[in-house]
């Protein structure tokens, strides 16, 4: 791995600046150099703050996404920058997670040294959150009570279609500008489906969809089929930029929340944190070592097809093969969610007030330093049309 430490003095602001420098990059610029921007939002429940982060540097900048793909949380929070006008997309970020942080009370206790943390969660699980989720009583009687098949769930989420109704335009969330796709498990077949503005007319359901996580929120039935959280298949839907028809150059930000690597837990607790960040980051090593090479063969496939005559390009078995090449070329920039000092198995729950915004705060400054560093501009081995950009505990590398 080549990595390249990018040192850059952050100033006000607690820490952040307040101008973003960019070598005169915005969303216009970008795209004729590089195609279409992607912002693709893992799924974390509370670790979703860190992308209010990430999107307000690239407003900051100028750079709007042309399409937002999301799971889970990943998915409300595209669908707040999707369903809105550009001038109140921040805006309505930043409403959406002031109505579900934690009550004065709890903000407190959660900044409380030792269990104050999992006290202050433990409250959010016994209670819910008025804005998001709140408890069905009769689930937590017996888990063998009849509740059906849309209210078999611990919580019900209709504080969540109610303010997602209240942020969210529908008519401008389905204009194409952005695009939106979002992810979600179906329950018969067992598949991934994604649910996208090009095709479908998006709503509150199919984003009440993506994230219903069993068992703790119920199933959301859309055409007839029940829908779990894509996350349970794939959290991080960034496929849907690969397999998409037809490919086109693009820059990708990949906000990840549950970081793929780790160090060896030692104690239950620490296990228990370790199995989230593993199962949740959904495989992101092999599908990206997949989809480069899928993109090498394509470009393969196209050189050779470049060195054939013209007639024997007119042969049909042989224009057959040749149509598997592509000479599209994706930038992909991960963005690794840094962990807080001493969170714990209850992180994606961890709603304080405090919590959401030093999470925010990490995502804008991760991607102020991508900005400032533009490790998309350069020289790049031309067979190669999937190259990643990652950034980790602040270093930003290229992985071959």
């Amino acid at each position: 791995m080549k990595t390249n430490v990018v040192n850059i003095s952050m100033t006000t602001n607690d820490g952040l600046e307040n101008k973003v420098s960019n070598g005169g990059d915005n969303s216009t610029s970008l795209k004729s150099r590089l195609g279409q921007i992607v912002l693709v939002f893992q799924g974390g429940g509370a670790l979703g703050a860190y992308q209010i982060g990430v999107y307000e540097a690239l407003h900051e900048a100028g750079i709007e996404p042309d399409w937002v793909i999301g799971t889970s949380i990943g998915a409300i929070n595209a669908a707040l920058i999707a369903g809105n006008p550009v001038d109140r997309r921040l805006a309505r970020l930043e409403e959406f997670w002031r109505r579900v942080e934690h009550g004065d009370w709890l903000s407190l206790l959660s900044s409380a040294p030792g269990i104050g943390p999992f006290i202050a969660n433990s409250a959010t699980v016994a209670s819910g959150l008025e804005a998001f989720f709140t408890p069905n009583p009769l689930a937590f009687l017996s888990a063998h009570m009849p509740l059906g098949a849309e209210k078999a769930g611990y919580y019900s989420t209709v504080p969540l279609a109610t303010n997602l109704k209240d942020l969210v335009d529908e008519d401008v969330l389905n204009s194409g500008a952005p695009r939106i796709t979002v992810g979600a498990a179906n329950i018969r077949t067992g598949a991934m489906h994604y649910f996208d503005s090009r095709e479908d007319r998006i709503g509150a359901q199919h984003i009440l969809a993506s994230g219903a996580l069993p068992p703790a929120f119920p199933a959301v039935r859309i055409d007839g089929d029940l829908y779990w959280d894509g996350g349970i298949l794939s959290n991080t839907p960034v496929e849907a930029v690969f397999d998409d028809k037809p490919r086109r150059n693009s820059l990708v930000f990949s906000v990840q929340l549950w970081h793929p690597r780790g160090v060896e837990p030692s104690s239950i607790w620490q296990v228990m944190s370790r199995q989230k960040d593993v199962q949740f980051a959904s495989r992101t090593e092999s599908q990206i070592a997949r989809q480069k090479q899928l993109h090498r063969l394509r470009h393969i496939v196209a050189e050779l097809a470049a060195e054939l005559s013209e007639e024997q390009l007119q042969n049909n078995r042989v224009k057959m093969l040749a149509s598997y090449g592509c000479v599209t070329r994706m930038h992909v920039v991960r963005l690794l969610a840094q962990p807080l000092d001493a969170e714990d198995q209850t992180k994606d729950i961890d709603f304080s007030r405090s919590g959401i915004r030093q999470r925010r705060a990490a995502g804008r400054e991760d991607t102020l330093r991508v900005l400032k560093s533009a490790p998309w501009n350069g020289e790049f081995d031309p067979m190669e049309g999937f190259i990643l950009h990652e950034v980790d505990r602040g270093v930003i590398s290229e992985v071959p």
